[in-house]
């Protein structure tokens, strides 16, 4: 559970006198009002995978440690290379190897068997890759040409010991934990996971496995989204499908409040007969129901209940996967002390045409070609849960008018890019 103060209630509260809100001021409000909901527990590197940083990480090494050859070959000082064209240094007896230096000083005029990764004797900084030389009995000979410094990686390059190397707020991913290895940390302070659970609601819905009639639909959307949870880094919880009414909706709530610091809720929260999710938030807890400028999407509900923040997702699969990557994704990051994440789109040149009327925001399901286009789904029906399966992204288009043509460039966010 929340360990740090709760959102207020009236946090998803919208300005009076809004009708219909614009995506980009509907993120900005919520970007106002998220903060990170969770403590913090430190934990090995090891197992850090997936979670956000909650403080600074300095290094505690330089990285390289030390001076160090970046190829097999000789190293000499530069001071000692003559002006011929083709150098003749003796070699020294022994040679340095990673995690066996050679002991001792490399005298002025000589040079030392030295591989990948091995520090740099005193006396030494250059080395000649082994392929640019030639040894003849006890004397190394080469021509002249070589920079000094060549080949060599200088101490602390990378970053020097007490550097920060990565801020609070970075998700660790593989990079990042080698990172933090091979600069001496071996423990670190991280957000505890935001634990988000996930409830679906409709009589008309059946589990996998289940027979279902012709007027019944499989529940779609509570695997889909917990799949989506625990693909971004939150530890999912499975709240259940509930049926049509006030009594099961009201126990699932007050169940979700024990177990959850966030929640997810698909069908039901509009405002017609049976939306009994939008019913009970509005008469016991803090509902705001967001109508946004979207295709898909628009009704959104945004409500408080004993301090949980509730996320009501349409109940149709195409516009819940869509209002929860682009609403409730950035919003759980910012309760998770990730900060406001802000998906990068590329420019890609259309594959389509399409005419598009203004007054709001629209997603189209898309994917890049082997050509470097991007191609949409061949139908806008927000029913075809098919082309998310097709799709690897969105194809975002603005709220004004416009036409596009094969071959305009237009945004295309990879879902990946939600992570």
């Amino acid at each position: 559970m929340a360990e740090f103060p709760r959102l207020k209630d009236d946090c998803f509260a919208l300005p009076e006198g809004t009708h219909w809100t614009p995506v980009d001021e509907a993120l900005a409000h919520l970007r106002a009002q998220m903060r990170c909901v969770v403590g913090t527990e430190t934990l090995p590197v090891a197992q850090a995978s997936g979670r956000i940083l909650a403080k600074n990480v300095a290094a505690k090494r330089a990285n390289p440690p030390y001076a160090n050859a970046a190829v097999d070959g000789y190293a000499f000082a530069f001071a000692s290379l003559t002006d011929e064209a083709l150098q003749a240094l003796p070699l020294v007896e022994g040679r340095s190897a990673a995690g066996a230096p050679f002991n001792g000083v490399v005298p002025a005029g000589e040079a030392v068997r030295i591989l990948t990764g091995a520090s740099l004797p005193e006396g030494v900084d250059t080395v000649i890759m082994q392929e640019d030389v030639q040894v003849e009995g006890n004397v190394l000979r080469f021509e002249s040409g070589l920079k000094q410094g060549a080949n060599c990686r200088a101490k602390g390059e990378d970053i020097s010991a007490g550097d920060i190397a990565l801020e609070a707020g970075t998700r660790l991913g593989p990079q990042e934990l080698g990172f933090l290895v091979a600069i001496g940390v071996a423990e670190v302070a991280l957000f505890k996971r935001l634990r988000v659970g996930v409830v679906s609601t409709g009589d008309e819905l059946r589990q996998p496995g289940e027979p279902a009639s012709a007027h019944e639909i499989y529940d779609a959307n509570r695997p889909m989204l917990l799949a989506l949870l625990q693909d971004w880094g939150f530890e999912a919880v499975d709240m259940g499908a509930v049926g049509d009414s006030v009594a099961a909706v009201e126990s699932a709530l007050n169940e979700a409040a024990t177990l959850c610091d966030a929640l997810l809720t698909s069908g039901g929260a509009s405002a017609g007969d049976e939306d009994h999710m939008s019913a009970v938030l509005a008469d016991k807890g803090q509902l705001n129901l967001w109508r946004i400028a979207v295709k898909p999407g628009r009704p959104l509900a945004l409500a408080m209940w004993q301090g949980l923040p509730v996320f009501g997702l349409p109940g149709n699969p195409v516009a819940a996967f869509t209002t929860a990557l682009v609403f409730a994704r950035p919003a759980l990051g910012a309760l998770q002390g990730q900060g406001w994440l802000r998906p990068l789109a590329t420019q890609l040149p259309a594959a389509f045409a399409k005419r598009k009327k203004a007054g709001r925001r629209e997603y189209l399901r898309a994917r890049r070609s082997a050509n470097g286009t991007v191609e949409v789904f061949a139908s806008e029906g927000s029913g075809r849960i098919s082309g998310l399966a097709w799709a690897d992204g969105f194809v975002e288009l603005p709220d004004e008018a416009l036409e596009i043509k094969h071959g305009d460039l237009v945004a295309f966010t990879p879902f990946t890019a939600y992570r």
